[in-house]
């Protein structure tokens, strides 16, 4: 049983919902990290919003680039994400 309660995906609703139909057609999945937000959709969304404009905006840096920082990154901080 998590410690955050979550709403799972069979049982969201409205922006909540749609939210995690997004990440089913990304990942084909909803991911613990959106799960773990789900009592708070509008964070949620601005959360995969600024994850979203770090790994795909417009910047000096290639996708491959960006997505070997954050493994570093995760790594270090001994992250499974």
């Amino acid at each position: 049983m998590p410690f955050i309660e979550q709403i799972e995906p069979e049982n969201a609703t409205g922006r909540l919902a749609r939210i995690y139909a997004s990440a089913m057609k990304r990942a084909g999945y909803v991911a613990g990290i959106i799960k773990v937000m789900s009592q708070d959709p509008q964070s949620c969304e601005g959360s995969m919003g600024f994850y979203g404009a770090l790994m795909k905006g417009k910047n000096e840096l290639s996708t491959t680039r960006r997505e070997m920082l954050a493994a570093v990154v995760s790594n270090v901080n001994d992250c499974f994400y």
